[in-house]
């Protein structure tokens, strides 16, 4: 049996007929740049996370760096985020002139540790950016009263957590702004590179509306130097048609997700996802850790089964950070995850049976290895 990692089809097919209608309509318009249609699927996606505003942008990491421009946070600044996340989390700091300061996850849900939070907070700290990774809500209750205690702003990376919930807020809802991305393999995604900011404050909206547009509030009248990142107007009516399905994908993943801890629960040489008391996950990913992660993928991969590693290498250690002088060892949690952590096949229109046939192949590699 072959297995992907991940494959678009159901979805592209179950939507086929009505995205064909979208593009026709948004093709004969003649209008593709900040139309009406990304305007109704802002107000959409707002909505969806209970927030006021929504200012769709050309990707996940510009989403980022533009909410922490329209905060201010440029050089001199720190910027708290989690030593395990994706790069791109770390680089939207990076590219306000600001430093990201690494703080260790919870080895049991990959999120922040709170705990660990006020230790690493400076005169320099201007925000911390929790990252809701691999679909589960980080624990908002202590990273917010941290924030309100140094005057902190949040700014939530919710681009694997689209519908995730925290003490029954949405996720990009908590922070004063907050940025997703609509990569095609996410949750909510695009076809193409494509993000969204939100927030509940319509100043706040109103500077991120300018700092996507050339820094323009008014067309050729110009009040910073701001960047070109429009969410288009195709992206935006096929996102506005899958959003309405969302919560059902939702539901089926998190099914699939139990399936899962069913058939493995009892492989003990396995660490499967663990979920904080008052979060939800949505399981963008479904990720498992376990010391034989490398001959595990070897194994699963001869059986025709696809996985991948999220991350094989945390950013503290990548060439790009060098300027930060950090060192081996300087994060072991983030780097024992790099080194256990893999991530099997997880997507709306995956098959009971092909999910079997997954746990079923781990739990021969399982017996082999003890």
């Amino acid at each position: 049996m072959k297995v992907p990692f991940v494959s678009l089809r159901k979805t592209n097919e179950l939507l086929k007929t009505e995205a064909m209608i979208a593009l026709e309509e948004v093709y004969d318009s003649g209008w593709y740049i900040l139309g009406e249609r990304l305007n109704s699927f802002e107000k959409a996606y707002a909505k969806y996370c209970d927030s006021n505003y929504c200012i769709g942008v050309a990707n996940g990491l510009d989403a980022l760096h533009i909410a922490l421009k329209t905060l201010g946070i440029g050089p001199g600044d720190e910027v708290i985020v989690p030593s395990n996340t994706y790069i791109a989390s770390a680089l939207a700091i990076s590219f306000t002139g600001a430093k990201p300061v690494f703080v260790e996850p919870n080895e049991k849900t990959f999120n922040i540790n709170p705990s660990l939070i006020e230790e690493n907070i400076t005169t320099k700290t201007k925000a911390i950016l929790p990252v809701h990774l691999y679909g589960q809500a980080c624990e908002m209750d202590s990273i917010m009263n941290i924030s309100r205690q140094y005057n902190l702003f949040v700014v939530e990376d919710n681009a694997q957590a689209q519908g995730a919930m925290y003490a029954n807020n949405k996720t990009g809802s908590m922070g004063i702004m907050n940025g997703t991305s609509f990569y095609p393999g996410k949750n909510l995604g695009a076809y193409g590179d494509a993000g969204a900011i939100t927030t509940n404050d319509i100043e706040l909206d109103n500077k991120a509306r300018s700092w996507r547009n050339y820094g323009s509030p008014k067309k050729y009248y110009n009040d910073v130097l701001g960047f070109n990142s429009r969410l288009d107007e195709i992206q935006a009516a096929l996102l506005l048609i899958k959003l309405n399905h969302l919560d059902n994908w939702t539901k089926e993943r998190q099914r699939l997700a139990k399936r899962y801890i069913s058939n493995l629960e009892n492989c003990l040489w396995l660490k499967l996802p663990e979920i904080a008391e008052k979060a939800t996950h949505v399981f963008h990913l479904f990720v498992i850790t376990t010391d034989h992660r490398d001959k595990l993928q070897s194994f699963l991969k001869e059986k025709g089964i696809d996985t991948l590693i999220h991350y094989p290498l945390p950013p503290h250690l990548q060439k790009a950070y060098t300027q930060l002088g950090l060192k081996k060892g300087d994060y072991p949690i983030a780097e024992k995850m790099a080194n256990e952590c893999l991530s099997l096949p997880m997507y709306v229109g995956l098959t009971d049976n092909e999910l079997d046939y997954v746990c079923d192949m781990i739990k021969i590699f399982g017996n082999e290895i003890y």
